[in-house]
């Protein structure tokens, strides 16, 4: 009997113990869980560098992002070079930068190898117009007339309705999406006269150029019209009876207009991701419109 008792006993305690401890580890697990929740907000820093290269017309405001991004990430260095679209094309495809900026496709400037590497980011629109010295009196230029220009079968500013001066032709390099731009959509695929023509491989030299050249003609993209200091000394001529406009390009009533892409080999990731994001985002939209670019978001004609 006092064995039995005596087990009793110690069953009795060892259960009072083991509902103590679970009691317990109980507690101690709802402590942890209402003191110490995930934490859903924190922020990853953005560092590192990265280089972008290519486009001419999209490079003022490629710099003006890159500004502006690293004064909101200040450990990360954007650094943003021209060269022309082909060169940012073939930079991106080499694995040279991380971003190739380009006013075409990557399919018009690589082989088909080369293009299949790079993914494509559209950020903006940008149109493009021919403009002229100002002493050149003519207004506005047909289709049928710009391809006569700059294939070289016109060869006086008479011929096409202004005084009798003698037409100087400005091309840009064969890299520059610019004018591939432009021989695509405003001369119809036609090839620009070669050795009688002068070749800038800038915007802003091709507007010093035209401005130093009576009879001059070349051309030059919204984004650098927009400024009313760049326009000095020169002549946007209309395209077929209409003005390049952000409205008229969004329209699609306005045709000399091509996308902006920032190519990457391979997906967009880390820094490269953010400032693209930064690019196409909210937040930068009024100024890709200040500097004379149109926003994907609102183009209603498209390629």
């Amino acid at each position: 009997m006092k064995n039995k008792s005596l087990k009793s006993i110690i069953s009795a305690v060892i259960l009072t113990v083991m509902v103590g401890a679970l009691a317990g580890c109980s507690s101690s697990t709802s402590s942890d869980s209402t003191t110490k929740p995930a934490d859903t907000t924190t922020k990853v820093e953005i560092t590192g560098s990265i280089t972008a290269s290519g486009s001419t017309a999209l490079q003022p405001l490629a710099e003006e992002a890159a500004k502006l991004f690293q004064e909101k990430n200040t450990k990360a260095t954007v650094t943003v070079q021209g060269g022309g679209s082909g060169t940012g094309l073939k930079d991106s495809a080499a694995g040279n930068v991380q971003i190739g900026n380009s006013d075409v496709f990557a399919e018009e400037k690589l082989p088909a190898d080369q293009a299949a590497l790079l993914v494509d980011h559209k950020v903006c629109v940008v149109g493009f117009a021919a403009v002229v010295n100002e002493k050149v009196k003519v207004t506005n230029l047909t289709k049928e007339q710009l391809i006569g220009i700059f294939t070289g079968t016109i060869k006086n500013w008479k011929e096409v309705g202004g005084d009798d001066m003698k037409i100087v032709i400005l091309n840009r390099p064969t890299s520059s999406g610019t004018r591939a731009t432009f021989k695509k959509y405003a001369l119809g695929g036609k090839d620009e006269a070669q050795g009688t023509a002068l070749t800038e491989d800038s915007s802003g030299s091709i507007s010093k150029t035209l401005k130093a050249t009576d009879g001059s003609i070349s051309y030059l993209a919204s984004s650098f019209l927009n400024n009313d200091a760049n326009k000095q000394g020169l002549k946007v001529l209309q395209f077929g009876g209409v003005d390049m406009t952000p409205e008229t390009i969004a329209s699609g009533k306005y045709d000399i207009w091509s996308y902006e892409h920032m190519y990457t080999k391979g997906e967009a990731t880390g820094l490269t991701k953010a400032f693209i994001d930064y690019m196409i985002g909210s937040d930068f939209k009024a100024t890709v419109t200040k500097l004379g670019y149109i926003p994907i978001a609102d183009m209603k004609a498209t390629r």
